[in-house]
């Protein structure tokens, strides 16, 4: 079963569970699926999937942090829910340990050796870890490698 099967899923078992909040978190990812899928006229994979809920997570993570800096605490716990569904929908993280290994590996196989090489680090890492790890724990990891 596809990802995005497994979000219609659980999209008709919320429903029939009558949970609103899980309902209208998994509609949201729905429709921005749907809307990739019209605006680029293609089957979205898992991998497509993946990037989507990345994409919605951070929005997520970005309005906990307005939303707090502005003492909204309804608003940054209603985000808060929205985000711990989403991340059911992601694959299993590595750790900063792994990002590590795995990018200082794509920095001696690609032979860059300052911070000039971090655009073809960058690209070469969001391939292999799309999905698999967070983005800003891989700049990071990128950044530490290319300055030692």
């Amino acid at each position: 079963m596809s990802l995005k099967d497994q979000i219609t899923e659980d999209m008709k078992t919320a429903m029939r569970a009558k949970d609103t909040a899980r309902l209208g978190t998994v509609r949201l990812l729905l429709s921005a699926c749907k809307q990739r899928e019209i605006d680029e006229r293609v089957t979205l994979t898992d991998a497509d999937v993946v990037a989507i809920v990345d994409k919605l997570i951070k929005q997520r993570k970005d309005s906990i942090t307005q939303f707090t800096a502005a003492a909204r605490m309804d608003l940054a716990d209603k985000e808060s829910a929205e985000l711990v569904v989403l991340e059911a929908y992601l694959p299993k993280r590595l750790s900063a340990d792994e990002v590590d290994a795995a990018v200082r590996a794509i920095v001696t196989e690609l032979g860059a050796t300052g911070p000039g090489d971090m655009g073809k680090v960058m690209g070469a890492v969001k391939q292999r870890l799309a999905g698999n790890a967070d983005m800003g724990l891989v700049s990071a990891a990128v950044k530490r490698a290319l300055t030692q």
